[in-house]
């Protein structure tokens, strides 16, 4: 029997704020490290008198990496 439009949603709703929640307690498992944020050498950091330039291009290519594996997975798993 296929599934209402709702009720489609209301999974991916009750998904993504999983994910989210998930991902929240990453991030604050990770702060509490004391690390700054900077994790990884590769990320980018400029600073100059009146100016601070901070792009975490490794920390960025990891998570997307991390999360590919996961939607993968999951895709798998929905077969």
């Amino acid at each position: 029997m296929p599934l209402n439009p709702l009720q489609v949603a209301a999974k991916l709703l009750l998904l993504a704020a999983g994910i989210l929640a998930i991902l929240g307690l990453i991030f604050w498992a990770v702060s509490r490290l004391g690390s700054g944020g900077r994790l990884l050498p590769g990320d980018i950091v400029i600073q100059r008198p009146g100016f601070a330039f901070y792009f975490p291009l490794a920390t960025c290519l990891l998570v997307s990496v991390i999360l590919s594996a996961i939607l993968i997975i999951v895709g798998l798993l929905r077969r």
